[in-house]
């Protein structure tokens, strides 16, 4: 503000009302000064972000590992054959029936028929409470290896 107003009565012949020269040049060294440690501020802040951002990717790679690894354990313990767990990989991912069938170059009567023995052997009645199956595998356990994006507080404050 200093700066755009010292610019300003120059242009406009306005009357400087500060005439002692040192208090000038001292409230023109604070800007500067104020101004350097913004631009140092943001330069933390912008490395905080970025290393945040990182945290976040690494996490999601995680995140999407394990939830294959989770399916995989599932599909192994409910002992799916390898139709079934290509069916059951599309419902999870929310393929409809007739997709999974042009996928599959199969019908949708063999598609509807191999995920009602997916949802038997899962012991569930619907796609979504089979998808809330794996949901609940992730959300149940912290995921190993995840890492906070910001480090907690300390109890102190």
């Amino acid at each position: 503000m200093f700066f755009l107003f010292n610019i300003l009565s120059s242009w406009l012949n306005l009357p400087v009302v500060l005439s002692n020269w040192q208090v000038i040049e001292i409230i023109e060294i604070c800007a500067a000064l104020g101004l350097l440690v913004g631009v140092g501020v943001t330069a933390r802040l912008l490395v905080l972000s970025i290393r945040a951002r990182r945290v976040a990717e690494d996490n999601l790679r995680l995140a999407s590992g394990a939830f294959m690894t989770v399916l995989n354990e599932r599909f192994d313990d409910w002992g799916l054959t390898p139709a079934e767990r290509d069916v059951a990989l599309f419902t999870v991912k929310g393929a409809t029936l007739s997709d999974i069938a042009v996928m599959r170059n199969t019908s949708e009567g063999t598609v509807k028929a191999q995920s009602t023995a997916i949802y038997r052997k899962a012991g569930v009645n619907s796609r979504a409470q089979l998808l809330s199956l794996f949901i609940d595998d992730l959300m149940g356990d912290a995921l190993p290896g995840v890492v906070d994006a910001v480090e907690p507080l300390d109890k102190a404050g």
